[in-house]
């Protein structure tokens, strides 16, 4: 079971990474911007403890992931969207995407239904994990120069 999340973790580092490199962010900046997706994995999969809601996973990671790359975008003073970026690739839910398409490509419209929404709930999990701690630090930042 520890060789599996470790896989995983490890995985999850490398596509954030794979997709840093295409993003071509500083090398500088690499590590950080792989670390997120560690991150955001490891959120996921410590929640998995606590429920088996996927959705609920998928929306504490994103809160997770956002909190890490607001924060080290301050620190290291560029924008928060080159970590939010590579660090949300792991969550992508790419295999109900395709469980979602085979369903109706082998025309079983109720099982693409349920499949569907599943996946739209997923997306929107992580979307609106990302909006609330961005809204909050920008409502810091205005605060903070008024």
């Amino acid at each position: 079971m520890t060789d599996l999340i470790i896989m995983q973790l490890a995985t999850a580092f490398l596509g954030s990474l794979g997709f840093a490199l295409l993003f071509q962010v500083r090398r500088k900046r690499l590590l950080l911007a792989s670390l997120g997706g560690l991150l955001a994995w490891g959120v996921y999969l410590l929640m998995g403890m606590a429920t088996d809601q996927d959705v609920i996973r998928y929306f504490v990671a994103s809160v997770a992931l956002t909190v890490y790359a607001e924060i080290l975008a301050r620190l290291v003073k560029c924008p928060a969207t080159l970590f939010i970026v590579t660090a949300s690739i792991p969550l992508i839910p790419g295999g109900s995407l395709y469980r979602t398409m085979q369903h109706f490509m082998q025309n079983d419209l109720e099982a693409f239904s349920r499949q569907g929404l599943a996946t739209v709930l997923l997306a929107v999990a992580i979307a609106v994990g990302m909006l609330f701690p961005t809204a909050i630090f920008q409502l810091l930042h205005r605060v903070r120069n008024q």
